[in-house]
C-alpha cells in the first residue's frame, strides 16, 4: 500500500545537498545501523495500530496523506533541520517560506499582505484573534455555532469575550441573528469569524453578507478557511459558495491549513493579514537571534519562536510540482473530491434507510440512519460505524442539533442532538472507489437495519 520507489530519489537528492554544502573537514556522525534497524522495526510494529489513513477506504476524519514530494522534501530538509524563526537558523528555508506564503496569498487575490506559516491552524487562528484583540481591546469575538471550538477556547486564552451565533438550516451563520447581536453590542465587537468550510459538516458562511455588515458596524472580519480554503481553486461550487470564496480578498485576515487539503505533513498552518502594518504589533527584540541580516526575520512577525523550516521546504516543493492555479492538477483533484461527495450524497439519498439533512457544500457528507425516534437513530449510527469498520470502511461520527431533522416524516424528535455518520472524501481517488464504498455501506445496512 505504501509507495517506496521514490525513496531512491531521496538518496540522489542527499548527494546533491552534500555537494552544495561549504567545503569543511570531513565529518561523519556515528550511527549504529543494527540498533537503528531494531528500533525502526519496533516503531513500524507500533504504528500498525492505526487506521489506514492513506487508503480510499478511510473516509472518516480530515486525514489526507501528504504528497510524495512533500514527504521527501521534508525528510531531505531534516538533514539540515532548519529553524525558520530567524535567518541564522534557516536562510534557504525562510526564503522558501516567503515564496510559499506568497503563492497562498496570491490564491486569495492578495499581493500586499503580511503572513507566515505556523505549526497549525489553531496557532494561526490564535494570531488572527490576537491581532483583532490588540486593535480592539476587550471587545467580542463572534463566530457561528458550527465554527471550530478553537475560537471559543482561544478567546478564553486571550481573555476576550466570545459569543456564538446560531446557524440556518444549511449550517451557515444566521445573518439575522448576527445583525441582532451587532445591534445590541453597537461598538463592542472586535471581530466576526467567517468559517469557509466548517469541520463538522463543511458548511460555508455567507462572507459577502458579513462584509456588508462590517461596512455598517466596523468590526474586523477573519476568515477561518483552515479546512476549505483551497476550494477557492475548485470548479463546481454552488453559486453562494463561490461568492463566499471570491470575497476572501476583502477580509482582514485569513487562515488556511496546508496540512489538510494542501498535501502537507502535520503541522503546517498559515495566517495572512491584508494590512501589513499589523506587523508592528509583533515588535520585539532578541539580543542573540536578529543580528546577521537586515532582512525581516520571520520570527519578528510571529508569536511562535522555533518553527520547523522543513514544513516550508515541503510546502514549497509541493507548490512547484502542483502549482495552486485554477485548472491545474491540484485544483482538478479538489474538484474531484467535490464530485465524490455529491455523488455519495445522491446515492445515499436513493436509499430510504438513510436521512441526509444537508447538501454537501464541499467534500463532507453527513447522513443519519432512519428510525422512528432520534434516540434510536443515535444507537443505529454507533452500530453502523462499528460494523463498517469491520468491513474495512472507516467513517466518522458527528453530533448535529435535532433541529436539522425536524419535519422529516416518521421521525420523532426525543433528543437534543442526533448522531450521524460523516465522511470526508479528501482524496481524489475516492471518486474511483465510490462504488465499492457504497457497496459496503449497503452491505452494512442490509445486516443491521
Amino acid at each position: 500500500m505504501f509507495e517506496t520507489q521514490s525513496l531512491a530519489l531521496l538518496k540522489s537528492a542527499l548527494r546533491r545537498l552534500e555537494e552544495g554544502s561549504p567545503t569543511l573537514p570531513s565529518f561523519q556522525a556515528s550511527v549504529d545501523l543494527q540498533a537503528l534497524e531494531e528500533i525502526l522495526h519496533q516503531v513500524a510494529d507500533r504504528m500498525t495500530d492505526n487506521y489506514p489513513y492513506a487508503h480510499p477506504y478511510y473516509a472518516g476524519q480530515m486525514l489526507k496523506p501528504p504528497h510524495a514530494v512533500a514527504r521527501l522534501a521534508y525528510t531531505l530538509a531534516l538533514w539540515i533541520n532548519p529553524n525558520n524563526h530567524a535567518l541564522d537558523g534557516g536562510r534557504a528555508s525562510s526564503k522558501m517560506e516567503r515564496e510559499a506564503v506568497h503563492a497562498i496569498a496570491n490564491m486569495f487575490g492578495w499581493q500586499s499582505y503580511l503572513g507566515h506559516l505556523t505549526s497549525g491552524g489553531t496557532m494561526a487562528n490564535l494570531e488572527a484573534l490576537w491581532v483583532a484583540g490588540q486593535l480592539h481591546p476587550n471587545k467580542k469575538v463572534i463566530a457561528s455555532a458550527q465554527s471550530h471550538y478553537t475560537h471559543q477556547r482561544i478567546s478564553g486564552v486571550l481573555q476576550l469575550p466570545y459569543q456564538s451565533v446560531p446557524v440556518d438550516v444549511a449550517g451557515r451563520m444566521d445573518m439575522q441573528a448576527l445583525q441582532r447581536i451587532l445591534q445590541q453590542e453597537q461598538d463592542g465587537v472586535a471581530v466576526v469569524v467567517a468559517t469557509l468550510g466548517t469541520t463538522a459538516i463543511g458548511s460555508v458562511d455567507p462572507l459577502p453578507q458579513i462584509l456588508d455588515l462590517q461596512a455598517q458596524y466596523g468590526f474586523r472580519v477573519h476568515v477561518d478557511a483552515a479546512y476549505g480554503g483551497y476550494f477557492a481553486l475548485a470548479e463546481g461550487l454552488s453559486e453562494t459558495t463561490r461568492l463566499a470564496f471570491d470575497a476572501i480578498a476583502q477580509a482582514d485576515s485569513v487562515v488556511i491549513d496546508p496540512h489538510k487539503h494542501g498535501l502537507q505533513p502535520y503541522g503546517c498552518g498559515c495566517v495572512l493579514f491584508k494590512d501589513a502594518t499589523v506587523g508592528q504589533l509583533y515588535k520585539h527584540d532578541s539580543p542573540y537571534t536578529y543580528f546577521t541580516s537586515d532582512e525581516l526575520h520571520l520570527g519578528e512577525i510571529s508569536l511562535e519562536c522555533s518553527r520547523a523550516g522543513a514544513s516550508a521546504v515541503a510546502l514549497w516543493a509541493t507548490q512547484q510540482l502542483l502549482p495552486m492555479v485554477k485548472g491545474g492538477q491540484f485544483a482538478q483533484d479538489l474538484s474531484t473530491s467535490l464530485r465524490a461527495a455529491r455523488t455519495l450524497h445522491q446515492k445515499l439519498q436513493l436509499d430510504g434507510r438513510f436521512v441526509l439533512p444537508l447538501l454537501p457544500e464541499l467534500d463532507i457528507v453527513v447522513w443519519g440512519i432512519r428510525a422512528e425516534r432520534t434516540s434510536e437513530m443515535n444507537q443505529h449510527a454507533q452500530r453502523f460505524f462499528d460494523e463498517a469498520a469491520q468491513q474495512h470502511l472507516h467513517l466518522a461520527l458527528t453530533r448535529l442539533s435535532s433541529d436539522y431533522f425536524r419535519g422529516i416524516d416518521g421521525v420523532e424528535i426525543d433528543t437534543d442532538q442526533v448522531v450521524c455518520l460523516r465522511s470526508c472524501l479528501m482524496k481524489a481517488e475516492h471518486l474511483d472507489w465510490l462504488d465499492e464504498i457504497v457497496n459496503i455501506i449497503i452491505t452494512v445496512a442490509n445486516k443491521l437495519l
